[in-house]
């Protein structure tokens, strides 16, 4: 029986424990469908006839329900044919002013005839529209998906893929055989994307434009804690049995985490508990908004779909889901946000801004040498698509050197090449291992990507051209492969692929391994259309990082949440790279961090004093570390380049064992002032220019403060400068509670001095009577207190900024590490390969991906670079508490070095934060 699972999202529902619910619970458990035997048992012949009568005289089809686009994107006097038609042969002429290959004209002209046969021409329009709106309020936007293999797409400047320059595969998008509408994806800034979403709904009105639904389905946390809650236990047991489960875990709650939780396993309670959890996994919990779907229609939704009202102001959700719609065939369109897209603007706006003209996407130059040394050398902290530790790891082996070599790239570290085994093969190709080999036939799909397929768009072409599929039936194939571990359905296509291979005369082991790989795509394999337009963005955002470091640096921090790695880590990255760093500053910061070209300001009060090891300890009690925020019009000239690169032979990598090296002199001296370049760093593929600017630090950075406090500091500031701290408060109308953030940020050092003064000099504020609020303050001299040690400081940094711009924490602590024999990142760079070693650092990141079989990667952190660690599934399970716990580990292991490519297998983990003190630090974790 369900009853059991019936009651606790019955008691879920109405929010008590079952022992309260009462009879809000079913009495018994006969709500179910009864068999006909069940039902001709216990009801008269004629009753159950009577059913029958009245359910011939209910006529209804979901397929009644008929979809009218909206009109609003036809001008006067045009079809919606004569004006798509109009548009993308415009587009077309902006996009070749010299005139568009032949091969072009006639896909456009094979894509208008399909899309007018299939009535799809207010969609595009519709898209076009908003692209076209978000491009007029200056508003960074660009298509990806399967979209990008439109050549309409590209004409409209809804995509950037060049279709002259890539291999596009139109049905990928649209197909008459499988008469489904098409799904564009366009990205917006992501803090920008609101005022798109508010110009549908200007435009349609709220009746006609809707967001999507999702359905959000129980996981084993929510799970655990709904029925635990109904089951009766107390929260602060479920709180930690649910923390105690994570994310590489699955959906089975692991007895050991019961005891950890202090349960008893063999309890019938906690028995009832797990089972229930069990059978509620997967269950549909609530409705949530999607990322990004809309629904626009003729006439009023209403009329349609079941809509609600949003949590979000001036938002409706439409109660169905995105499978739902396209059941229905209603036509969604994805505005989606990228916070990329607002870094990449806000750098063009900071590059713009120094050169004195408005600096476009299409002004940074094509196939930059410098710019793909920089990406060899795996020194891509921050930007696009290649920072994690996988990606990394490939680019020294992939070596790129074009455009579509990034392409590829984005595309090969992926779950379905690698479940596929398209990694190795393509390596050991690309590097001369191995040789490439295919059959001629199939040249077109595979001699880009030397034989071995990477992109989904291959697998069709293969099934076409080796197998005598329809180009509709190769996109069934596409979305079997996509569905088939959860719905199965494979089988059919196995049997026509391999037959229609070998009946074509192919080996039947080649054909037996091309099913093998697009079976590896069921596990997420990229379009090679969408790699396309994520490769675009990889470039842009890694010659901004080149050439551009400073305005790169401020305008990641400006778009946080972002990414894989904190505001420190980008710090210090930059620094490493040669940018100064300024801290916050209220007579300098705006909100914003800001480039600056002017000499800092001589610091009145003397450097920091250099603290010993005891100045990590408890020294700043009730401080916590600030959360950091959560933050293309147009392509590069010729940015896609050639389809195909001439492989790159192997080289040795001298840059890339010391592109994670930090801050080479940090542990002889003391900057000068906080913020200082560092000196000592190693060489880089790209030197900083001689007129490198600073970062100024923003007011965002500070934790707790305000953007409407900080614009009032900047307006009071922009008036007259500040003369001390009272007037700073009274000028800028700031209370106690801002004044002690600014003062632990280190933000009022131009007015009171050290931080130790500041702070003195913010709680002493006094708030004046409101008649008085102007009146200057008289009072007596505040008396001298020391400065505080560098530990204390670096302490009061992180709580409250979220980063140090002072020496790294480990740099004090190194005395003590060395002690135990701990290596730092600097020491193990020469390592060879099979040496033990021992290493420590700050844990900044850890990752399981669902394709590395129970392995966690693990970015440890010195004052020297990063060091990634692997930790193998049996240690993670022996050792899961360091492992989850540490913010300070130690590492004793196994040095591998592959080439350009270091990693410390890990053999024992131990936790050191307890030397941290209060140091408050962050780690990322992803799957």
């Amino acid at each position: 029986s369900r009853k059991p699972l019936h009651d606790v999202l019955t008691a879920t529902r109405i929010g008590k424990p079952l022992t309260e619910c009462g009879h809000a619970l079913e009495p018994n458990a006969e709500q179910r469908l009864r068999s006909r035997l069940d039902l001709a048992q216990r009801y008269p012949p004629e009753l159950l006839a009577e059913t029958l009568r009245v359910a011939e005289r209910c006529h209804f089809s979901l397929d009644e329900l008929r979809y009218q686009y909206p009109c609003e994107v036809v001008p006067p006097g045009e079809t919606p044919t004569s004006y798509l038609r109009r548009m993308a042969y415009e587009g077309m002429g902006k996009r070749w002013p010299a005139g568009a290959p032949e091969a072009v004209q006639h896909q456009v002209a094979h894509e208008l005839q399909l899309i007018a046969e299939l009535g799809y021409e207010h969609y595009f329009l519709t898209v076009y529209d908003i692209v076209v709106f978000a491009r007029s309020r200056h508003i960074l936007c660009q298509g990806r998906g399967s979209a990008a293999n439109s050549a309409v797409c590209y004409c409209l400047g809804i995509t950037e893929v060049d279709p002259a320059r890539t291999a596009v595969l139109f049905e990928r998008f649209i197909s008459k055989e499988r008469n489904e509408p098409p799904d564009i994806d366009v990205d917006f800034e992501h803090e920008r994307r609101e005022e798109v979403i508010q110009y549908l709904y200007a435009k349609y009105g709220r009746e006609r434009a809707a967001l999507t639904a999702t359905v959000v389905s129980y996981r084993p946390r929510s799970a655990i804690r709904d029925v635990g809650k109904a089951l009766g236990f107390d929260e602060a047991t479920l709180d930690a049995l649910a923390k105690g489960h994570h994310w590489w875990d699955g959906r089975h709650v692991d007895p050991a985490r019961l005891l950890e939780a202090g349960l008893d396993p063999d309890s019938l309670a906690v028995r009832q508990l797990m089972t229930l959890t069990a059978q509620l996994m997967g269950f549909p919990r609530h409705l949530s908004q999607h990322t990004g779907g809309f629904v626009l229609t003729q006439m009023p939704l209403s009329r349609m779909v079941p809509i609600e009202n949003a949590r979000m102001a001036d938002r409706t959700v439409i109660e169905w889901d995105k499978d739902d719609l396209d059941a229905m065939g209603l036509l969604k369109v994805d505005v989606l946000a990228l916070g990329m897209l607002t870094a990449i603007r806000k750098s063009l706006d900071f590059i713009g801004q120094r050169k004195g003209f408005a600096f476009q996407l299409q002004d940074v130059p094509a196939e930059d040498p410098a710019t793909y040394d920089m990406i060899c050398a795996a020194d891509t902290v921050g930007v696009f698509q290649i920072e994690s530790r996988a990606q990394m790891s490939m680019l020294p082996r992939l070596r790129p050197r074009c455009f579509y070599d990034l392409v590829i790239e984005v595309a090969l570290v992926r779950p379905g090449p690698i479940q596929g085994g398209a990694v190795h093969p393509y390596l050991n190709r690309r590097q001369g291992k191995e040789p490439v080999r295919f059959p001629p036939a199939l040249s077109a799909a595979l001699e880009r990507t030397l034989g071995v397929p990477i992109f989904q768009e291959q697998c069709m072409q293969i099934a076409i051209i080796a197998a005598g599929f329809t180009p509709g039936e190769a996109d069934g194939l596409r979305r079997a492969m996509a569905a088939w571990k959860r719905k199965g359905g494979l089988g059919h296509y196995e049997r026509r692929l391999i037959d229609g291979m070998t009946d074509r005369d192919y080996p039947l082991d080649f054909a037996q391994s091309v099913f093998e790989q697009i079976k590896g795509f069921s596990s997420y394999g990229f379009p090679e259309s969408h790699a396309a337009s994520f490769a675009l963005l990889v470039y842009v955002s890694c010659w901004i990082k080149c050439h551009h470091p400073a305005e790169f640096l401020a305008a990641m921090l400006n778009s946080q949440p972002l990414g894989f790695y904190t505001p420190s880590q980008l710090v210090q990255d930059a620094q490493r790279h040669g940018v100064e760093v300024r801290p916050v500053d209220v007579m300098e910061s705006g909100w914003d961090c800001t480039l600056e070209v002017s000499p800092v300001r001589p610091e009145p009060f003397g450097k920091l004093k250099t603290g010993s090891v005891e100045g990590l300890a408890p020294i700043a009690p009730g401080l916590r570390q600030a959360q950091p925020e959560r933050v293309m019009a147009h392509s590069p000239r010729s940015t896609e380049g050639p389809p195909t690169c001439p492989p790159v032979r192997p080289e040795p990598v001298e840059g890339l064992a010391q592109e994670a090296v930090s801050i080479a002199g940090l542990r002889q001296a003391q900057p000068e002032r906080a913020g200082a370049a560092l000196q000592g760093d190693p060489p880089h593929p790209c030197p900083a220019p001689a007129s490198q600017p600073a970062v100024r630090l923003g007011l965002r950075m500070v934790s707790g403060l305000s953007r409407a406090e900080a614009e009032r500091i900047v307006a009071a500031r922009q008036d007259r400068p500040f003369f001390n701290t009272d007037d700073l408060a009274r000028r800028a109308r700031l209370d106690r509670q801002a004044l002690s953030q600014l003062a632990a940020a280190d933000a009022l050092q131009s007015l009171s001095g050290h931080r130790r003064q500041q702070v003195w000099d913010a709680v002493a504020l006094k708030a004046p009577p409101a008649l008085l609020r102007e009146a200057p303050v008289q009072e007596d001299e505040n008396p001298a207190l020391p400065e505080a040690p560098e530990g204390e400081a670096i302490v009061w940094d992180y709580a409250s900024l979220g980063l140090s711009l002072r020496r790294h924490p480990l740099a004090l602590l190194r005395p003590l590490l060395a002690q135990r024999r701990l290596q730092t990142a600097e020491e193990l760079k020469d390592a060879p390969n099979g040496r033990l070693v021992r290493h420590c650092g700050i844990v900044t990141l850890r990752q399981q991906p669902d394709t590395a079989g129970g392995v966690v990667f693990v970015s440890l952190e010195d004052e020297t670079g990063v060091v990634q660690v692997i930790v193998w599934r049996a240690l993670r399970e022996r050792q899961r508490k360091e492992l989850l716990a540490s913010r300070l580990l130690a590492v004793r292991g196994v040095w591998q070095r592959e080439g350009a490519v270091c990693n410390l297998i890990a053999g024992h983990l131990e936790d050191l934060t307890p030397l941290l003190g209060r140091l408050a630090t962050e780690s990322r974790n992803f799957r």
